[in-house]
């Protein structure tokens, strides 16, 4: 009996032990389930956060491609205004190149000048088939600093010969941006009437 009472004893130790084992157990495997539990909340934060700045990334793209184009814009624009300074500088020098100062009771045409062709021949191919003046202009970018130094330069040539045949005169050949070009060069034009 003693026996009895010793092997009963002995299983009421282990009994405890294991209740007491699985009660830490049980507290350890709870405290894990937290932590997890935890772990996924700041992971669920952690994917909200990267999507929002996968979001701001993406907006951040687009308007970089918004001022780019917006910078192109403005570029093209800036180009179309300057070749219009020029051809209203063009008229001017029409005017001021034509002997009675451009006649008849329609509005005289400035006209591209060809390379290789006389304004004679340009002039001739079209309404305004009368040359009164051959011109190149050249007009320096910026702001007069002085009395004294030129800001651009022009010719007359005559309506009969294409004379300075270089093609970077040519504005119809020459490249968009050119008008924009540190290397600035002459333009020339046909100054033509009706008859």
């Amino acid at each position: 009996m003693k026996c009895v009472v010793i092997v009963a004893i002995v299983a009421l130790c282990f009994a405890q032990a294991d209740a007491r084992r699985k009660k830490k157990t049980a507290a350890a495997v709870a405290e894990l389930q937290e932590q997890i539990a935890s772990l996924l909340n700041e992971v669920s934060s952690l994917r909200d956060q990267v999507d929002s700045a996968n979001e701001a990334l993406a907006e951040v793209s687009s308007l970089r491609d918004q001022v780019s184009s917006a910078d192109e814009a403005l570029e093209a624009t800036k180009v179309d205004s300057a070749w219009q300074a020029l051809h209203m500088a063009a008229a001017a020098a029409c005017r001021g190149s034509t002997a009675s100062g451009g006649t008849g009771p329609w509005g005289n045409a400035v006209i591209p000048k060809e390379n290789t062709r006389s304004c004679d021949d340009i002039c001739g191919a079209t309404a305004h088939n009368v040359c009164d003046a051959d011109v190149s202009l050249i007009g320096y970018p910026g702001k007069a600093a002085d009395y004294t130094n030129p800001i651009g330069y022009f010719y007359n040539y005559g309506c009969g010969t294409p004379g300075n045949t270089d093609v970077n005169f040519d504005e119809v050949k020459a490249e968009e941006g050119r008008i924009r070009a540190e290397n600035v060069t002459y333009y020339r034009f046909c100054c033509c009437r009706m008859a």
